[in-house]
């Protein structure tokens, strides 16, 4: 009779170990087995990333540098107001004028958008910014300005221009004008 109880006493141990021990560790290694498995396709898709990663940037690399300089300054990923001035300035000084007044602004910033901007600006993939300036010049001056804005890497649109007649104007010379302009350039977000 004791082997019969110690046999069942021994099959209930070993249920018992089971249920309490044996069960819940490999229920937890299963658990840890699956992380694994996700882990390891993790591994997986950052190696393919990667991988990707190196044959675009040996394509990025394969352009020329000045190329992409061109590139940038064509359309650039951030706003810089005083390179942009001092570049207006230097072309305009290249006609023997000077800018004068210059008021930079962002449209999108502005009260009076309307319909039409309040829908497009969300969507848009790029911003622009306004600037506004006064110079003064002879007309042919003001036209080799303009032919070499219009000739630059950077997107400019011409917004407004207005000109009225320079009141220091001398009798025999060229007559000098005042230009009010007002462009707009854009950089992407």
């Amino acid at each position: 009779m004791t082997k019969t109880i110690l046999a069942v006493a021994g099959l209930a141990i070993a249920g018992g170990a089971l249920f309490f021990y044996t069960q819940p560790t490999y229920d937890s290694v299963r658990a840890l087995e699956t992380q694994i498995g996700e882990y390891n396709q993790a591994l997986e898709k950052a190696a393919e990333l990667q991988s990707l990663k190196q044959s675009l940037l040996s394509r990025y690399n394969a352009f020329n540098p000045s190329d992409i300089d061109r590139l940038h300054k064509l359309l650039p990923d951030h706003v810089d107001n005083v390179r942009l001035v001092l570049d207006l300035d230097n072309m305009a000084g290249r006609h023997g004028m000077a800018l004068q007044n210059v008021t930079l602004s962002n449209p999108t910033e502005t009260a009076d958008k309307g319909a039409i901007g309040a829908i497009g600006t969300g969507r848009q993939k790029f911003n622009s910014l306004t600037l506004k300036f006064a110079t003064h010049g002879t007309y042919p001056n003001f036209k080799g300005f303009m032919e070499d804005l219009e000739q630059s890497l950077r997107i400019v649109d011409l917004v407004s221009l207005s000109l009225q007649e320079a009141d220091n104007n001398q009798a025999g010379q060229e007559p000098r004008y005042r230009y009010d302009i007002t462009i707009r350039t854009y950089w992407l977000k």
